[in-house]
C-alpha cells in the first residue's frame, strides 16, 4: 500500500474512493486511513491534498453511481446485482430504507461499509430526487472522507510523539475502540437486514391481497353470466 501511495499519490486515492462509491467493492476506507498514517509518518504526502482527493472521489463516484442506478433501474439490479455483491437482501434493505429515510440514508450510509458501496446505485434505482441526493452526498463525503483522514492523521501524530510504552497502550485502546465500533455496525447490519426482509414480505402480502380483491368482481361477473 505504501509503495502505491508513494508512486501514485493523490490520484490513486481519488480513483479508488471514486470507484468504490460507484459500486465496486474496493477498500477505500482502509486506503484513506493508510494514506493519512503514511502522511503523518513520512510527510511525503500532504494531508490537505489527501482530504481533497478523498472527498472529491467520494462525491464524484456517488454521483456516477446514482446516474448508473437511475439508468439501469431496480429490476436490472435485482437480476444482475449479485455479480457485484448487490444481493437480493441488500436490495431489500435499500428499498426499505429509502422509503423511510431518504437523504439521511445517503449521509449515514457513508459510515457503514455494506451501504457505502451501494447507496448511490440504490438511490438512483429508487428515483431519489437528485437535488436531495447531491446535498446529502456532499455532506456525507466531506464528513466521511475528510473526517477519517484528518482524525487518523492527528492520531498518527500523537502516537508518534508519545514515548514507546504510552504509544503501545494508546494503540491498543484505539484498536479496541475500532473493534467495538465494527461489532456494533455488524450487529446493526444484521438487524437492519431482518427488518427490511420482514417489511418486504409484508408488502408482498399486501400486494397479493389487493390483486385478489381486484379479481373478485370479474369472477362474480363470470358466475352471473
Amino acid at each position: 500500500m505504501q509503495a502505491l501511495l508513494g508512486q501514485y499519490g493523490y490520484g490513486f486515492i481519488g480513483v479508488i474512493v471514486m470507484l468504490e462509491s460507484m459500486g465496486l467493492p474496493l477498500p477505500a476506507e482502509s486506503l484513506i486511513i493508510s494514506a493519512a498514517l503514511y502522511a503523518a509518518g513520512t510527510h511525503r504526502l500532504d494531508i490537505t491534498w489527501i482530504v481533497v482527493a478523498a472527498v472529491s472521489g467520494a462525491i464524484m463516484g456517488d454521483n456516477f453511481g446514482y446516474l448508473i442506478g437511475r439508468a439501469i433501474g431496480y429490476r436490472l439490479l435485482a437480476r444482475h446485482g449479485r455479480k457485484i455483491g448487490l444481493t437480493e437482501e441488500r436490495l431489500e434493505i435499500g428499498r426499505y430504507l429509502f422509503r423511510r429515510q431518504g437523504g439521511k440514508l445517503v449521509f449515514v450510509g457513508r459510515f457503514i461499509a455494506v451501504l457505502r458501496v451501494f447507496v448511490a446505485l440504490l438511490a438512483g434505482a429508487n428515483h431519489m430526487p437528485w437535488h436531495s441526493f447531491v446535498l446529502y452526498n456532499a455532506l456525507g463525503g466531506l464528513c466521511w472522507a475528510g473526517g477519517y483522514a484528518i482524525v487518523t492523521y492527528e492520531l498518527g501524530h500523537q502516537v508518534l510523539s508519545l514515548s514507546r510504552p504510552i504509544a503501545i497502550v494508546f494503540g491498543i485502546a484505539a484498536v479496541a475502540m475500532l473493534g467495538g465500533a465494527l461489532v456494533f455496525l455488524k450487529r446493526n447490519e444484521k438487524r437492519l437486514t431482518e427488518q427490511a426482509l420482514k417489511d418486504a414480505e409484508a408488502e408482498r402480502q399486501r400486494s397479493g391481497t389487493r390483486k385478489r380483491r381486484g379479481s373478485k368482481p370479474s369472477e362474480k361477473q363470470e358466475t352471473n353470466a
